[in-house]
């Protein structure tokens, strides 16, 4: 596996695995509150708002890694248009507000500072890691 392949594989299995916590009552406070879409009380590790939606768009996402992984062209794509999706949710989460009708992930600001992290350090990754693979087929063998 190239480096991008690798990138792509670990970050959709943290989102398999985020998916998966957020369906785990302990894990997710408040449980008992978890709506299938906007607004809901449930919060991942206590501070991330969720839903059944918001877990299942998790699950897909990190499905999809796995499956970009497979070839380094998909992989890079899903991490430079993946993360620009991210950063796209991030603005888009600033703008709305939490208790709105808008909010249909839900959304909260811990999610929304998540969001731009993860954005940046997917794109990074998917540039980052082209970059290196460029300049080792570019280098002079020793």
């Amino acid at each position: 596996m190239r480096p991008v392949q690798k990138a792509a594989a670990a970050v959709g299995a943290a989102f398999l695995l985020v998916g998966v916590l957020g369906f785990i009552p302990g894990i997710t406070a408040h449980y008992d509150e978890l709506s299938f879409a906007g607004h809901s009380g449930a919060l991942l590790l206590g501070l991330f708002a969720v839903s059944v939606l918001h877990n299942l768009v998790h699950l897909l996402f990190g499905a999809a890694g796995l499956l970009a992984a497979r070839s380094s062209q998909f992989a890079r794509a899903y991490l430079v248009v993946g993360g620009g999706l991210y950063v796209f949710l991030w603005v888009y989460g600033s703008a709305i507000g939490e208790h709105t009708s808008a909010n249909f992930l839900p959304v909260n600001t811990a999610d929304n500072w998540l969001h731009l992290g993860l954005g940046a350090v997917m794109i990074l990754l998917g540039v980052a890691t082209t970059a290196v693979e460029r300049s080792r087929s570019k280098s002079p063998v020793n």
